[in-house]
């Protein structure tokens, strides 16, 4: 395990800890190997903001080398992600099943294709770097919109109360900007 900074995909990613599958990838050639591997992320870190990772559960892990040219990697693990509400800001326990099924080259080829590419940057000299790999399935499932249930009530616009504790004594009608005309003109009527 070591300290790491990286740029990933446009996202300042630090890894406190590097989870790497300790084993020397290439020792392993033509073989199969199921491990469970715990996980070392201990926060989500994206341009979104921090989110504390508070439940995670080891990795189980299943690698196949195939003549040192190809590795094949499949597992699952489950994070569970404090994420806050788009309404009214308070955390939401947001859990993330993760699948992996990944096949990431070992030799240099030709091919320049763009997810071998990709892949490629998964391996950490002849080590496999999970933490990569899972938060790259975090920032892919990462949910469009997260609520603390279905009616959540959101925020006081003016003073920045829950909504969702109880009502606050702030004016509640505002008069949309776009309908000043309009009322004007029902001003005019009424005072005739």
């Amino acid at each position: 395990m070591e300290t790491e900074y990286r740029k990933l995909k446009g996202e300042n990613m630090r890894l406190k800890t590097v989870t790497r599958y300790s084993e020397d990838i290439k020792a392993l050639e033509n073989r199969e190997v199921e491990k469970r591997v715990p996980v070392d992320l201990v926060t989500f870190d994206s341009k979104l903001g921090k989110f504390p990772i508070t439940k995670k559960e080891d990795v189980a892990l299943h690698i196949r080398n195939e003549e040192n040219k190809r590795l094949f990697v499949q597992g699952t693990t489950e994070l569970t992600i404090e994420i806050p509400c788009d309404r009214c800001l308070e955390e939401v326990p947001t859990t993330f099943h993760i699948d992996i099924n990944k096949e990431i080259p070992l030799e240099e080829t030709p091919d320049v294709d763009e997810e071998k590419l990709e892949a490629k940057d998964y391996m950490l000299g002849f080590h496999l770097d999970l933490d990569r790999i899972i938060y790259d399935e975090v920032l892919v499932n990462w949910p469009m919109k997260v609520l603390c249930k279905e009616d959540c009530a959101g925020i006081c616009k003016k003073c920045g109360k829950n909504l969702n504790h109880g009502t606050c004594d702030c004016e509640k009608t505002e008069p949309d900007p776009r309908m000043a005309v309009i009322q004007d003109v029902f001003k005019n009527f009424k005072e005739v």
